[in-house]
């Protein structure tokens, strides 16, 4: 049986904005590099590990992020760390997820300052088992689209 080796993906545009690629994509191994994981770096980054101005990957830091691990000022992924965070984990000013730590913590577990969720915790909470007044309010004016009790 013959042994296929797995080929990673490098493409890197030469237009430059801020000394850096516009594009820039690294997705898998690189042997004469002797690197397992592609590392991208760019304006806008794809890559097993990514950092950019938009960062997508496995682990990913930008301004936007998206990834397993992601980490930026707007971010999206399983562990999801930034201003805005929305993921599995959210942590962030704004958590949105199915466990969220935040100043407002939107999700099924919800930790904040406001939080709203089926379980939910600090100052001002609407859960399952309480509603507070001022957190619904500002709930009701700041996110109409959701339902409150």
């Amino acid at each position: 049986m013959q042994q296929q080796i797995y080929r990673g993906i490098r493409k890197r545009s030469d237009t430059r904005l801020f000394g850096l690629p516009l594009v820039d994509i690294a997705i898998g191994p690189d042997m004469q590099k002797g690197e397992m994981r592609g590392h991208a770096q760019g304006i806008i980054a794809v890559g097993d590990t990514a950092r950019g101005f938009i960062a997508i990957g496995g682990m990913a830091a930008g301004i936007v992020a998206s990834g397993g691990l992601a980490v930026g000022i707007v971010s999206l992924g399983g562990l999801s760390l930034g201003l805005i965070a929305l993921g599995g984990l959210a942590v962030g000013g704004l958590a949105l997820g199915g466990a969220a730590v935040g100043i407002v913590a939107i999700g099924g577990g919800a930790f904040g300052y406001y939080a709203l969720g089926g379980d939910a915790a600090g100052k001002y909470v609407v859960s399952a088992m309480e509603s507070a007044p001022k957190a619904v309010e500002f709930f009701k004016h700041r996110f109409p689209f959701l339902p409150m009790p």
